[in-house]
């Protein structure tokens, strides 16, 4: 879903790529993003995105704003290597581009069961450029059992999720 206009609203909705079940798998129904955000002034309310390969969501608009995000990384990545961004271990599930000035989130929640490859390590499950004017609030990231882990809630903020306990990491306020 792409989004290009200004001053839209998002409201409750569920963009899912099917990455369990009978037919699918990681390069048979393949598609790097969800969402992607180009407009000016969107506000996205109950926003749930899963399963993508790369990027969940891509918010390149100024001023967005999201109130409650759900997201779970794609179960059937088949090794590290196929989420590597580089030298970044994975995608972040949401995405705030470089050039964005302005951007808050509220309410925002990442988890991987990586049932295919449960040693995959998601370095961080949200990215945003570090600025006065991009805020999240209440953010989380859980490892569903061990199936994968992340290293950090945000860019290099947050404590890492731990062993098999099904327990969040947090970040109550970035920057």
């Amino acid at each position: 879903m792409v989004i290009n206009s200004r001053h839209t609203i998002i409201d409750h909705t569920w963009v899912w790529r099917a990455d369990h079940g009978t037919g699918v798998g990681w390069e048979t129904n393949r598609p790097d993003y969800g969402i992607r955000v180009n407009g000016d002034d969107v506000l996205a309310t109950g926003l749930f995105v899963e399963h993508f390969n790369k990027y969940d969501v891509q918010w390149y608009g100024q001023r967005g704003r999201t109130i409650f995000f759900q997201n779970e990384k794609a179960y059937d990545a088949p090794n590290q290597a196929a989420i590597q961004n580089g030298s970044i271990k994975g995608y972040a599930a949401y995405k705030v581009a470089d050039s964005v000035t302005t951007h808050e989130g509220w309410g925002l929640g990442s988890y991987c069961y990586y049932n295919v490859a449960p040693t995959i390590v998601q370095h961080h499950g949200f990215a945003a450029p570090n600025r006065p004017g991009v805020k999240f609030h209440d953010l989380l990231v859980v490892s569903l059992g061990g199936n994968g882990q992340y290293e950090r809630v945000i860019n290099d903020t947050g404590a890492p999720t731990s062993g098999t306990s099904t327990v969040p990491s947090t970040v109550v306020s970035y920057p």
